[in-house]
Parts: structure tokens; sequence; C-alpha cells
């Protein structure tokens, strides 16, 4: 893997179990099969200690040996793949070293501010309801962004016998029996007022940087500010705030830092993030590929692939990922009847609608394959992704797309309650890599993802042009004499690739 192409090659994603079984089983592949095609790994959080949320309830950044993940970080060293890991930034699992001190010491823990009391936080801003919860007044929550049902709370019982309602923003799962003691997972919200927390992400982003992690994904980094009478999710100047302090920590150990927010086209906080100086997600290129097929019209998903060229930053895109297909994210882009005539199709083809939570539902992703999404039509997920890898940007590939995975609707029954997401993250055996590595299919998109990398027209410093005739578009790359070019039709989902190396 040469490492010259960062700043214009193909990112792969994967849990550290998606393949074979652990991150060794990954590490064969991009050395093998997989040879060249990718300049860095995005290795989902479960590579850490956690216990929730497939990776994302943290108990601690220590390397989870299940999955052999010290010797797959080796065998990634050696074949020169850079990394891209996750700090999570607004919480951590009650399973955490922090917060069993505070259920066992209780205000005398030095971590007791070190979380949330959502009681102590809306003082005198609300009044007790039965549970010995505040409910803030209406003025103060009318804006508030919610992730879930009712106020985000986690009641706990302390030793002095206090029971104190801490902010849970997130995953929650209390489990009541005779026979036992109460067993609790959750993800218990930072405070960011706390130095102990910032020590914390510093301790963290140092332990990034000693695996490999050149790119540090912010989870969740919207959430962090709390402030009363906002809207709890990127509060300004404070969020804005909180990531200059990042990235100077960041900088000292070559990290650069790729926060990740969901939010509406019309808010245009990409473009805010990008003057700022960040590497941003383009969460929008899924639905409008998407519809841009379904309409047979590339006009708008073109205007888009030039205002991302024209950022002061690159964005990633993507096809799938291990959420769903974002669609709050279209609003601006696409008029409310088109944004809910593409979740119609895309529930007729077996996904899995998610909301979020406040005075009313409102849509936030769906749950899906992507190859499930373009109706498993093996020539319309080799036509996505071309088109995908010519946009401007960074292409993350989602190991399940690339291998053609159909919605898992088992996985999604084994988990029970809030496992939608299971859908699209099916692990896959050594045999079945093997058996979907010959397919066409799959080796036209793995000769895609090779040009993407490894082509020096996509270079950084190269010029992009998209130009439009009825239901075709044509993205041409041009980088001193090299130039790469797609030809693609939305009409029959057919596509034609040239390249010229001029002397």
């Amino acid at each position: 893997m040469n490492n010259e192409y960062m700043n214009h090659g193909v990112i792969f994603n994967a849990y550290p179990d998606s393949l074979a079984g652990d991150l060794c089983g990954s590490a064969q592949l991009l050395q093998n099969e997989l040879r060249d095609c990718f300049s860095l790994f995005y290795i989902l959080p479960s590579i850490f200690h956690s216990d929730l949320d497939r990776g994302f309830g943290i108990v601690d950044y220590g390397l989870n040996e299940e999955y052999s993940a010290a010797e797959g970080l080796e065998m990634l060293r050696e074949a020169g793949m850079s990394l891209m890991l996750d700090i999570v930034l607004n919480h951590v699992s009650s399973s955490s070293t922090m917060f069993q001190d505070v259920l066992q010491h209780g205000t005398a823990s030095p971590y007791c501010d070190f979380f949330i009391d959502w009681n102590a936080f809306w003082k005198d801003k609300g009044t007790l309801n039965d549970d010995g919860v505040i409910v803030p007044e209406a003025k103060y929550i009318r804006d508030m962004y919610f992730r879930k049902p009712g106020l985000p709370v986690l009641c706990v019982d302390l030793p002095d016998g206090t029971r104190v309602p801490f902010w849970n923003t997130f995953y929650q799962e209390v489990q009541n029996a005779q026979d036992r003691p109460v067993s609790i997972k959750a993800q218990l919200d930072l405070n960011v007022q706390s130095p102990l927390v910032w020590q914390y992400y510093e301790e963290t982003l140092r332990t990034l940087a000693s695996y490999g992690a050149r790119i540090v994904r912010l989870d969740a980094f919207a959430y962090a500010s709390k402030i009363a009478g906002k809207r709890n999710f990127w509060n300004e100047p404070e969020t804005s705030d909180i990531l200059s302090h990042l990235k100077t920590m960041a900088e000292k150990y070559g990290i650069t830092l790729l926060p990740e927010i969901h939010g509406t086209y019309a808010e245009h906080l990409n473009d805010m993030l990008s003057e700022q100086g960040y590497l941003t997600y383009d969460f929008f290129v899924p639905g409008l590929l998407l519809y841009a097929m379904e309409k047979q019209d590339p006009s708008l998903l073109a205007v888009h692939a030039r205002e991302m060229a024209e950022m002061k930053t690159p964005c990633i895109h993507m096809l799938g990922c291990h959420d769903g297909i974002p669609v709050l994210d279209l609003k601006g882009l696409l008029a409310e009847e088109e944004i809910q005539e593409l979740i119609n199709v895309l529930e007729e083809r077996g996904g899995l609608i998610k909301n979020l939570h406040g005075a009313e539902n409102m849509y936030y992703q769906v749950n899906t394959t992507y190859f499930s999404a373009l109706g498993e039509d093996p020539g319309k997920m080799s036509f996505a992704r071309a088109v995908q890898l010519f946009l401007p940007g960074i292409p993350l590939v989602w190991y399940l797309d690339l291998f053609e995975g159909k919605n898992d609707y088992g996985a999604v029954a084994r988990g029970g309650a809030g496992a939608h997401k299971e859908i699209n993250r099916t692990n896959l055996s050594a045999a079945e890599i093997q058996e979907r590595l010959h397919t066409p299919s799959v080796q036209e998109q793995l000769c895609l993802i090779h040009l993407r990398n490894t082509f020096p027209a996509f270079r950084e410093g190269g010029t992009f042009e998209c130009t439009v005739r009825g239901h075709s578009a044509v993205f041409r790359y041009t980088w001193e004499r090299y130039t790469a070019e797609l030809m693609a039709d939305f009409r029959t989902c057919s596509y034609t690739v040239r390249t010229s190396t001029e002397s």
C-alpha cells in the first residue's frame, strides 16, 4: 500500500470481525486479494473493549484481543496500511472504570463530575416528577434534539442511598430479575466542563495514534455541549470551541480529525466544518445517487458533485456504512415529497425506517444494505460504485457493499429491540469471501476501486469537471498528463471508463 495516495485514495470500512472472524482475516484480505485497492482502513470501535451498540459503548480503548487486534494491527502496519479509528466524544459505557468508581464511591469519587447529573444541571429550571427526575420547563427543551422517547436519563442508586438521574442521550439496557442484581448497560454522557474528561480525551488520542491512526472520527461530537435552553446538538459557539481544543490536541499526535454529524443540507454544517479546516462526511451522496438512479436524472447529483469539488477540505462519501442510508440529511436538497417517495422505495425493497423522537417522530435513516436498496441487482451495484468512485472527495467502501450483501433479517430478529442496524452488519466467513470474490460484478467493483486508489488523475491538486446531457453524465479528472473519465447513463445504468496518459 502506497500512502502517497492517501489524499485521493479509497477507504475500506469494516468491523474487526467482519471478515473471516477477526482482524487478521481483514489484514490478509487487504494484503492479498484486495492489494492496492485501499489506502486506509477504517476499523469500527468494537476493536476496543466495549459492551453496547457494537463498539460504540466504549469501556476503554484497550485492544479487544477476542478479535486478534494486536496481531491484526501489526499485519496492517507491515502492509503499509494507514488507519482511521473512532473516539466516542459524547459518552462512555456504564462498565467503564470511571462510572464504576462513581457507583462504588458516590460523591466521594474523583469521577463524580465526569458525568452529568441531570437534576443538578436542570436545578431551578423545572419540577420533579414522581420518579424524582426534574422535568425542565418547556422553554428550555422545546428545541432540544432527542434521540429516543422520554427524557434522556438513566437513574442510578448511589452508596449513600441517593438516586441520581444521569444524562443518557443514547442507548441503555436495564434488566431486573428477582434472583440476581439489576443489570445495567448504558452510554453515559460526559461532562465536557470537567478537566478529567479532557485528560481522558488526550489520553485516548495518544493511544489511537500509537495504534497507527492517521484519521480519528469524532463520533457523536455534536451532542457533547450541554447548555440549558439550547438545542444541545451543535450548540454554538461551544461546539466549535470543543472542536478547536481537540484539534490542537490531535495535531500533537499527527492526527487529522473527522467530525461525524448528521444534519440537514439546509443547515450547511459541513460547509462550516470545511471552512474551519476539518475533514467532513458527505452523507448526502447515498440518497442523492439512489434518487438519480430512480429518476434516471443525474442533474442534481452533478450540482452536488461540483459543490463537493469546491470544498476547502475533502469530504468522505460512501454508499452504505455501519449505520443506515441517511434521509434526514437530504432536507434542503430534495423536497419533502421526494424524500418520502425515496423512503417508500427503500421500504418496498425491505429497508427498515429509523426515526428520531421529539415532539413528534421524524425520519432519520433507512436501515438496509445498499445492494438491497438497489433491488439486489449486481449491474446497478457496479454502476453505483462507478459513480461513487468518480465523485470528488475520499470514497469509503463498506465491506458488505463490496461483497453484495443482502438485508439480514435474521440478525435483526436475533438482536431484538433496537437491532435494526444489524440488517447491514453481517459477518462473512473466509469461505463466503472467497466465493463472492469470484463473482464477476464483485471483480468489476474491485477493478474500479483499484483504479480510483492508484491512478494519478485522481490526485489532489488536479481538476474535476462534470457535465450532464439528459439522462447521462460525464465525470472527468485531470492531473498533469493523466486523465480519467466516466460516462454514466442513468437510464440504462451502464457506464464506460476511459483513462489516458499523454506523453
